[in-house]
């Protein structure tokens, strides 16, 4: 079910492309607008980014696209659908944070939650682990 396909690309090995250029390089394949139609949180510290598309686009076909790339291959990065979840992290929590309020926050249509199903707070850890009760709640 198409319904069931990722909304989000990862991209690994991502060294060797400034964050400006990987949205250029998004932008040139997809055809879309960065921010606009789609997101990039660059993750630093595992040399990835995840690629979010607001705009629906067949994913699976992007990433074949991506893969296919002459610029992609030579700066030797892969691309893959983000698999679903149904649990998150969060980190860098405020100390005062409660269940509570975390279970209201990503509840939220606003925030694009759904409906959660348990929270663990790791205070040592500022972070807490949201679990949702199916895995559309997390985007």
């Amino acid at each position: 079910d198409s319904a069931e396909i990722s909304p989000s690309v990862v991209f690994e090995n991502i060294e060797r492309c400034s964050p400006d250029c990987l949205r250029m390089l998004l932008e040139n394949i997809s055809g879309l607008t960065a921010d606009a139609d789609f997101t990039v949180e660059i993750i630093p510290e595992i040399s990835a980014a995840v690629a979010t598309f607001i705009k629906s686009i067949d994913t699976k076909e992007f990433v074949k696209k991506c893969l296919q790339h002459e610029r992609v291959r030579e700066l030797k990065m892969t691309a893959r659908l983000l698999e679903l979840t149904q649990t998150i992290k969060a980190e860098n929590l405020p100390d005062s944070i409660s269940t509570d309020y975390l279970t209201v926050y990503f509840e939220s249509a606003w925030n694009g939650g759904g409906s959660v199903s348990d929270v663990q707070l790791f205070p040592e850890e500022n972070s807490a682990i949201i679990t949702f009760c199916d895995y559309k709640g997390n985007a």
